[in-house]
């Protein structure tokens, strides 16, 4: 006996140390050096403001260059461009053996406005705290820039020649504004981001739920963005003289049917592959859920129990809410106009038109009229008649390296693609025919997606893990093997 639980206890010293050293060796690639570079790199990142309201994508862009000048990048491989001062985009190019032609790396540089009485932090301050970094744009995302600036200048650095060239656009105006960089980018420069594929940094990724990862979530489709003006006018008058028909009260009615509104689930090819493997790796009711609503015709208390949670709610189906209101001219007078900002998220088959002629219906009330706001600026009667892109093939050649570094940083977890609730600038590249997807290493519970909201957070760990993901990954998806 006595033999035995010796050999028991040499077995698992051994074990534990077998294990030791694959975790060491697996954290090996992150040296100190290379995590205070992108530390640095975040960092500064965040401190600059790049809103479209005070902002200046141009200052981030050439911050981000002169760390390429530093690593030793050429100037005729350092292009800073766009359609205004505020505005330039920063494209870089690590030159390859030529072997394979490009892959393109995007990321948008600019965030959304940020308020510093709404945060408990200042937005604008990259601030480490409980195992946090807080600042607008950590999870959304200039994790990613920080990442694959950090990754660039790495392989420069070790001298490291990829089988084709690895170009990065950091760009503005995905977040708003009226000067998006990928768009201009592939309208005026193609020459500077022609590639073979695209990797956009600002999708996919790792999902925890309890501080379990769960999958490697890939976007391979998107929904359309619209946004859309609501508006009543009204003669007005004196406030101590009501009438029935006052503009806010018209708009208000109107929203409450809006909200009141649940648009009807509908599966796409991505979506419905999602579920059926999603199905496969979660237990209890959630998976029953999740193999009813695959059903023909689907389960519908299996499609409301679903719909409970805020991502499979926006997965399903097309979402309409409220974003702004505006309303009145004094305090002592009827309104004259009252207006809000419908922000939509439309899944893939139907046209911005589309929703804004089923707005119509859902409001119903001919005082409200419904217009479609364009990425420009202003509103018009009616909205483009285009549909979200065809979701891209699920290229070998980018997911099998994709399965191989995630099943070498996480064991077994299982890589999904999946349809991306929000938008992104994948919509240009797309439609301008480079296969685009969403991959990221960074991690993000479930229940803590603080894109464009308080006190936005990244775990420390989980954006270091994803430096060492995207290192990885892009050296398995360039090394010609």
């Amino acid at each position: 006996m006595a033999q035995w639980k010796t050999w028991l206890v040499r077995s698992l010293l051994v074990l534990f140390l077998i294990t030791l050293f694959a975790v060491s060796a697996l954290r090996a690639q992150i040296d100190d050096p290379t995590r205070q570079l992108a530390h640095d790199i975040f960092k500064q990142l965040i401190e600059i403001n790049t809103t479209d309201s005070v902002g200046s994508v141009t200052a981030a862009s050439e911050a981000m260059a002169q760390r390429f000048r530093d690593a030793r990048f050429p100037e005729s491989d350092l292009h800073i461009l766009g359609p205004n001062q505020r505005k330039k985009n920063l494209v870089v190019r690590l030159r390859g053996s030529g072997r394979n032609q490009p892959v393109l790396l995007i990321g948008h540089l600019d965030v959304v406005e940020a308020r510093r009485e709404d945060w408990t932090t200042d937005p604008f301050q990259f601030v480490e705290k409980d195992g946090y970094y807080y600042g607008r744009g950590t999870q959304d995302m200039k994790d990613g820039d920080a990442i694959m600036v950090a990754t660039l200048i790495r392989m420069k650095e070790e001298g490291y020649t990829p089988d084709r060239d690895i170009i990065l656009a950091l760009t503005a105006d995905e977040e708003g504004g009226n000067s998006n960089g990928v768009d201009w980018l592939v309208k005026n420069h193609r020459e500077l981001v022609e590639a073979e594929f695209v990797l956009n940094s600002d999708g996919g990724g790792i999902t925890t739920e309890n501080g379990k990862p769960v999958m490697m979530e890939v976007d391979a489709t998107e929904k359309l963005y619209a946004d859309y003006q609501l508006t009543v006018t009204n003669p007005g008058g004196h406030s101590s003289l009501p009438v029935p028909d006052n503009a806010i009260y018209h708009l208000a009615n109107g929203l409450v049917r809006l909200e009141d509104y649940e648009f009807p689930m509908e599966l796409n090819s991505v979506t419905r592959a999602y579920y059926a493997r999603m199905a496969e790796i979660t237990t209890g009711q959630r998976s029953a859920d999740m193999k009813a609503i695959l059903k023909d015709p689907p389960d519908q208390a299996a499609i409301e129990r679903l719909s409970k949670d805020p991502i499979d709610h926006s997965k399903l189906r097309t979402t309409c809410v409220a974003t702004r209101l505006n309303a009145g001219h004094a305090n002592n007078a009827l309104p004259q106009t009252a207006q809000a900002n419908v922000n939509c998220r439309i899944a893939p088959g139907h046209s911005a038109e589309d929703v804004r002629a089923k707005l119509i219906e859902i409001v119903a009330d001919p005082q409200i009229s419904v217009q479609y706001v364009g990425v420009i600026g202003g509103a018009t009667e009616r909205a483009s008649s285009r549909q979200s892109y065809a979701p891209p093939p699920l290229r070998p050649d980018v997911f099998q390296p994709l399965d191989k570094i995630v099943n070498q940083l996480w064991p077994g977890l299982p890589v999904i693609p999946t349809m991306a609730t929000g938008a992104s600038d994948a919509i240009y590249t797309n439609t301008a025919g480079l296969p685009t997807y969403g991959i990221s290493g960074t991690a993000i519970a479930r229940d803590d997606v603080r894109a464009h909201g308080k006190d936005e957070r990244l775990e420390v760990e989980s954006f270091y893990t994803g430096v060492d993901f995207y290192y990885r990954f892009l050296k398995a998806l360039t090394a010609g093997q």
